[in-house]
């Protein structure tokens, strides 16, 4: 190309440009009619003509080049996208459009329907009766019935057990220990590391429903046919003399990957249990003041023993059981055909999850989805679509699953979060 096309080229760009960012849209139709190739050409500071009409709030100008099929995943030289300039200064309506959500609808990269469903850790076999933990009368009377079942912990380890046999060509099967009363009454008295948690009654679908329903009042002696469910933790020392009595039953350590050995309705059952005991054996004392706190409402509810303390003063958050909200997510490629895996430092050879991360304080999912794949992976997400979520007991976080349409391609790894992404096509998945 010589110095005078290579003149008419860059006039021709600025043109391209110039029709833009001042909204003619028949100029620039008639332009790219001409020279087409020239729809994603970038000025010396990297914009193109799309930033341009998104940085001034031209919808039709957005609206016909995303139909002539331009890139909408192009960084200028500050690294933003065209929808990162629209949303800066404000345009929604563009943004939107630059997301691929058309008319409020989905992108068509994601389904428009979303099902519920029963995720591993979701699953659960009880009931959790809320209204029984303010009931001291009845959990006291719970604790030593006879078809009340415990769960045994030590230092968040469950005790379990297995079956299968040595003729069995199947796997063993890790279940929990369900305990009696009289099998646990020992730990309780003898451990002062000993935590107590009440976690629900057994779901009962084959109970009298005219019972149920009728608000019929017990008499006095009456049991109610309701079968508890506790959790109780206990010292390293008690949990050795357990196990020497009960030698065909362990403590499932280390907890990932071994948790996920369990029935799927015991599952949910461990997930609510580890998260409100990691809690307590974090939290000793009263996050306010530093006093000594007791248990309450079933092993829900710390309370201050310090009669000034303010978080006796109305509802506190820290006298509750914490939980960590995370969203993971699948990226998808804006082609529609790979999605973005990353490796973490701790992650077996080979190994590629979806992307995670906490959410922050004063953060919608959406948002906080945008901000992990950027920090991560260095791309930028448009669109963000709520999946399905499902309670993660490690040791107390709510894992929020989103797909997202990414609006840029280029991959930056920052290795203080992960070591490695990549585009994958559906064949490598």
């Amino acid at each position: 190309m010589t110095d005078f096309e290579k003149n008419v080229h860059q006039d021709t760009i600025a043109q391209l440009h110039y029709f833009a960012a001042i909204g003619d849209t028949a100029k620039l139709k008639a332009l790219l009619s001409h020279s087409p190739s020239l729809i994603n050409a970038t000025a010396d500071n990297g914009w193109t003509a799309l930033m341009y009409g998104s940085r001034n709030g031209h919808f039709d100008v957005v609206q016909l080049l995303l139909e002539k099929g331009c890139e909408r995943s192009i960084t200028n030289k500050s690294r933003q996208t065209a929808l990162d300039i629209a949303t800066f200064w404000g345009y929604k309506h563009i943004a939107n459009l630059l997301a691929n959500v058309k008319s409020g609808q989905k992108p068509n990269l994601l389904s428009s329907e979303v099902k519920e469903h029963g995720n591993y850790f979701g699953l659960t076999l009880l009931d959790r009766r809320s209204d029984k933990r303010t009931d001291a009368e009845w959990l006291n009377e719970k604790q030593s019935h006879p078809t009340t079942v415990y769960i045994l912990f030590s230092d968040l380890n469950p005790l379990v057990t297995s079956g299968g046999g040595i003729k069995s060509s199947q796997p063993p099967k890790v279940k929990l220990c369900r305990l009696s009363y009289k099998e646990v009454e020992q730990c309780m008295n003898q451990s002062e590391e000993s935590t107590l948690i009440f976690l629900g009654v057994e779901l009962q679908f084959h109970m009298n429903m005219f019972t149920a329903c009728s608000g019929k009042v017990l008499q006095e002696n009456e049991d109610d046919g309701l079968v508890a469910w506790f959790a109780l933790s206990i010292g390293s020392a008690s949990a050795e003399k357990f196990k020497q009595r009960h030698e065909d039953c362990y403590f499932l350590h280390p907890p990932m990957p071994a948790l996920l050995q369990l029935p799927e309705k015991e599952a949910g059952v461990i997930a609510q249990a580890r998260s409100v005991l990691a809690w307590h054996s974090r939290y000793r004392f009263c996050p306010t003041c530093g006093s000594m706190t007791k248990t309450e409402e079933g092993g829900y509810k710390k309370t201050c023993l310090k009669e000034d303390c303010p978080s006796l003063q109305g509802v506190h958050n820290t006298s509750y059981p914490r939980v960590d909200p995370v969203v993971i997510m699948q990226v998808i490629h804006p082609d529609g055909n790979h999605c973005l895996l990353g490796r973490q430092k701790r992650s077996p050879p080979g190994m590629f999850t979806c992307l995670a991360g906490f959410v922050e304080p004063g953060e919608t999912i959406e948002d906080a989805v945008r901000r992990e794949v950027e920090e991560e992976a260095g791309v930028k997400v448009g669109h963000v679509q709520y999946v399905s979520c499902q309670p993660w007991p490690m040791p107390s976080s709510l894992m929020i699953g989103c797909l997202a349409v990414a609006v840029s391609t280029e991959i930056k790894v920052d290795k203080n979060e992960i070591v490695d992404a990549h585009w994958f096509t559906r064949e490598q998945v």
